[in-house]
């Protein structure tokens, strides 16, 4: 895909935890075409320690309102710098970038789609293009605690939500392989990003469950561009760049 570099207005900027921002994007173009599971890769101004973009998953596309949504934790000095944005300020992106999740081929197909802490982000999108489809789509979210769930309410508009706390604060108490759902056999097929262990045990289950699976990685990214080879991971094909040959992958390429 044609990748591009825009001056993004800020639409606004919603807090949704204390570390937790919803930054809302939109431009005087129409956005270009945007794939679930592909990022942004972001640059910071006017922070000294911060040289690289940062690579941010898109968290939605309202065409309606042509806004970009991305998710952003605030745990170092770019993502932080990214948070103190205003309405009306101008953030350059880099878009789009990587490959995207496996869109269902048939109306029949019931997708899971699984996410951990702010690896919710990009779900969320591929949740909504698979119900535009017709398929259908449920969601399995993971966190620490209920205060760490995020966007609960827009996910609800997509399709049903299962929810695992680990302190038993909002759902079922455990991780998402300990929800009855994954175990139902209800659905085709699983996508999902979040924390590497909370993704290399779902990927142990659907392996021995025989239920296709991939996985967005989120491994240290700088350039976004598969030039660098920061974020190579090692697969049954060799090392891959997850900027470019990612950061979705089918289960069975990687060596977990």
């Amino acid at each position: 895909m044609k990748k591009y570099l825009l001056d993004l207005t800020v639409v606004s900027v919603e807090r949704l935890s204390p570390i937790h921002v919803l930054l809302k994007l939109t431009s005087d173009e129409t956005l270009p075409d945007i794939l679930p599971g592909q990022f942004v890769e972001v640059r910071v101004d006017d922070s000294p320690t911060t040289f690289l973009r940062r690579p941010i998953s898109v968290n939605f596309v309202d065409r309606d309102k042509n806004e970009l949504w991305l998710l952003i934790a605030a745990v170092g000095d770019g993502t932080r710098k990214l948070a103190e944005l205003k309405s009306g300020d101008t953030v350059n992106c880099l878009l789009p970038l990587g490959n995207g999740f496996t869109f269902p081929k048939s109306k029949d197909e019931h997708i899971l789609l699984i996410g951990g802490g702010v690896g919710v982000a990009p779900i969320l999108y591929f949740g909504s293009k698979i119900r535009e489809f017709g398929a259908k789509v449920s969601f399995l979210l993971g966190a620490k605690t209920s205060s760490a769930l995020l966007e609960l309410d827009e996910f609800k508009k997509v399709g049903p939500v299962y929810v695992t706390t680990e302190d038993g604060s909002l759902g079922a108490r455990g991780f998402v392989t300990n929800h009855p759902f994954l175990s139902s056999g209800e659905y085709t097929r699983i996508s999902m990003c979040g924390p590497t262990p909370m993704m290399k045990a779902v990927a142990a289950f659907a392996k021995k469950s025989s239920v296709p699976c991939e996985a967005s990685l989120e491994n240290m990214m700088a350039c976004g561009l598969g030039a660098c080879l920061c974020c190579v991971e090692k697969t049954t094909e060799g090392n891959l760049r997850v900027c470019q040959d990612g950061p979705v992958f089918d289960i069975n390429k990687l060596l977990w």
